[in-house]
């Protein structure tokens, strides 16, 4: 909660990184904390003045952080939408909502993700065979023992695709 006798701290309530109103630093972990919301406001239809971080801490605690989001997802989408997409963001911004900044992905991981997820969208919409291939790629997240494996689709045909998916 934020201490209404703080005066110096700037920021929308429920987007604020815990760690800033602690510690009253602002880095960009602390943009990527407030994405994580913004990504969990988009998802399941509710702000943070609506208990939106109570309820995915205790999503979270089903889902294990990876798969299972979608008691989440905004009723108004009467189940469409693609699960996979779904529980593709919602663990991004799982990562991005996590206590630890050094934990949080960068943004630039965070564009490439979406990125590829856009990607394999468009594949899945207008083929019936993927002609993507798929590489490898980790993000690291400043733990040697936290990696977050993706797969990063590029298409051959398009040097922008490519462009924007190297690290």
């Amino acid at each position: 909660m934020v201490d209404k006798h703080a005066a110096n701290i700037r920021g929308t309530f429920g987007y604020l990184d815990p760690e800033y109103i602690s510690t009253r630093t602002f880095d960009k972990k602390s943009d990527v904390y407030s994405f994580g919301v913004l990504l969990f406001e988009l998802v399941a239809g509710r702000n943070p003045m609506q208990g939106l971080m109570e309820y995915v801490e205790l999503a979270a605690m089903s889902t294990e952080g990876e798969v299972g989001w979608e008691e989440i997802v905004d009723s108004r989408l009467d189940g469409r939408f693609d699960v996979q997409e779904l529980n593709e963001v919602a663990a991004l911004a799982y990562r991005c909502v996590n206590r630890a900044p050094r934990k949080r992905p960068s943004m630039r991981d965070i564009v490439q993700v979406l990125t590829r997820i856009l990607k394999l969208r468009h594949v899945r919409k207008h083929s019936k065979t993927p002609s993507a291939t798929a590489d490898e790629v980790s993000i690291d997240v400043d733990q040697p023992e936290t990696k977050i494996p993706i797969s990063v689709h590029r298409r051959d045909e398009s040097m922008d695709s490519t462009a924007d998916t190297d690290l």
